[in-house]
């Protein structure tokens, strides 16, 4: 009886099942970043505007101050109508730009610490709920954000922000973990595009339809709106998504046997039970920590967007908070449709042979970094031509889609079994620049003039090219040793004791896991 109804209930399922996965992962990385980016608009309308220290020098003789794109903001009706009504009528705070660069990254620091737990959670019980769980808390701490920080100022919402923090740190360790056991080898490039382009949906709808909202209303809006639909998500991924495919109710016999015998992770887990994570192994991977270090790099650069354009846009080019979140939106909007251009080439090229998986991972990483690097370098050189500097900052973010074809995915390469585990190490470390990026920035600009964010743009590129030429030279595009050392044995020269394995299970119980997985 069971069995018809999961066959009758599988053949309303015209879409195979992993991309049906993959549209919800997309999904869910977009909710997480509309959750964790709206602030970063947000807060440019929740604070008092102090005079600065340049603030009195006129830009008719100062070339590194720019004119208001619109208005002069002579009275409150003037300020309504160049920031939005939320401006006029809600300057509630006074925070100095340090201080909104510690609020800005304080969600990394709870984001940091739940990398690799949430890593090892999802490899042990399946990603779907803790990746669930941890988006449901963070949507119902999204929602409450305008009353906490009402009640509690710049301490109340850093503590709200370090609470989601802890419950995004499992989303990508948790993603990777299921892509490890839905995404066949030759469309990998394929579901980083179309998974980690959820990242660049939730820039583009937390940019502009917070600056949108805003314009109209008020800014707690955008907290209550982003927030509903974390909720709305999660009733979706709770009925339509599993961990793997052979624990899915509904899929159909034709697409579980392709992926059993496509997907490296589920030939090795149904052939054997996965050994225990071999933590001196990658501790001493140096490919794993070049991939770490690319990490950082990828991050100092992507945070420094996400964080920090809708200020500078603000404070420096002087645009209205409607256009701020139009135009924050835009390079996002070029970095997602590139993303699926470069991963289409990627998998045609490495299936025709032009280059190797290896190759195409510093290939791809090398544009993402360099160039984003350089072009805003040429924004901030730009002054305040506001077109040129938007079309460098469009064209940045165009080339930073490369990564996703690059080191993003390049977990599934070198280690298939412990996915999760790698990518929270990767994400949870160099989500670090996001603690550090945005409070340096606060530091380099207190008064937000174009020759402080230039510099601040200077610092961006040199840690975009260092943590590239260290990906270049030592990283790797084939599984790991450590990752199956039943298969392929330990190195030469290993010095540091055999890696953990289980050794009790008789051939008859694992037969009985794996049926047990199937049923």
């Amino acid at each position: 009886m069971l069995t018809g109804w999961r066959l009758a209930l599988s053949k309303l399922f015209i879409i195979p099942q992993r991309y049906v996965l993959a549209v919800m992962a997309l999904l869910a990385v977009a909710n997480a970043y509309t959750m964790r980016v709206c602030l970063n608009l947000a807060i440019t309308q929740m604070v008092k505007k102090t005079s600065s220290s340049h603030a009195s020098v006129s830009a008719d003789y100062d070339p590194l101050i720019c004119q208001d794109q619109n208005v002069a903001l002579t009275n409150s009706s003037d300020a309504r109508s160049f920031y939005g009504t939320s401006r006029a009528d809600a300057q509630l705070f006074e925070w100095s730009e340090a201080t909104q660069g510690l609020i800005l990254g304080s969600f990394y620091y709870g984001y940091v610490l739940t990398h690799i737990p949430g890593g090892m959670l999802a490899e042990r019980y399946g990603g779907k709920w803790v990746l669930g769980g941890g988006l449901l808390s963070t949507a119902i701490c999204t929602i409450i954000t305008p009353i906490t920080v009402k009640m509690g100022g710049a301490t109340a919402i850093f503590i709200l922000r370090v609470i989601e923090g802890f419950g995004e740190g499992p989303t990508m360790p948790a993603l990777m973990a299921m892509l490890s056991k839905w995404a066949p080898k030759a469309e990998r490039a394929r579901f980083g595009a179309i998974v980690f382009g959820g990242a660049q949906i939730g820039n583009i709808a937390g940019s502009y339809f917070s600056g949108l909202i805003m314009y109209n209303g008020s800014w707690e809006n955008v907290f209550y709106m982003f927030g509903g639909l974390g909720l709305l998500w999660f009733v979706l991924w709770s009925l339509l998504c599993y961990s793997t495919p052979n624990t899915h109710p509904f899929i159909s016999d034709s697409e579980k046997k392709f992926l059993n015998q496509n997907v490296d992770a589920l030939i090795h887990t149904y052939a054997k039970r996965l050994d225990p994570i071999p933590w001196k192994a990658l501790l001493r991977s140096v490919p794993l920590w070049a991939l770490i270090i690319a990490g950082i790099g990828h991050d100092w650069g992507y945070f420094t967007m996400v964080t920090d354009l809708p200020k500078y846009m603000t404070d420096v080019l002087k645009f209205n908070i409607k256009s701020t979140g139009m135009l924050s939106a835009l390079p996002f909007v070029a970095m997602w449709i590139a993303s699926f251009f470069f991963g289409l080439i990627c998998d045609f090229c490495v299936k025709r042979g032009y280059h190797s998986i290896r190759n195409a991972r510093k290939i791809y990483t090398t544009i993402a970094a360099t160039g984003p690097g350089i072009c805003i370098i040429m924004a901030s050189y730009s002054g305040c031509d506001t077109t040129l500097a938007v079309f460098w900052f469009i064209f940045a973010m165009t080339l930073m889609g490369a990564y996703y074809s690059g080191m993003k995915i390049n977990p599934l390469d070198i280690s298939p079994n412990y996915a999760g585990t790698t990518t929270a190490m990767v994400n949870g470390i160099a989500a670090i620049s996001g603690i550090i990026s945005p409070y340096l920035i606060g530091l380099l600009t207190p008064n937000s003039t174009l020759e402080q964010w230039r510099i601040a743009f200077w610092v961006c590129l040199g840690v975009l090219v260092f943590t590239n030429v260290i990906y270049i030279l030592f990283a790797r595009g084939e599984q790991l040793w450590w990752d199956d050392v039943k298969v392929h044995g330990y190195p030469e020269g290993w010095k540091y004791g055999d890696l953990p394995t289980r050794q009790n299970d008789s051939e008859g119980q694992k037969t009985e896991n794996i049926e047990k997985d199937k049923k």
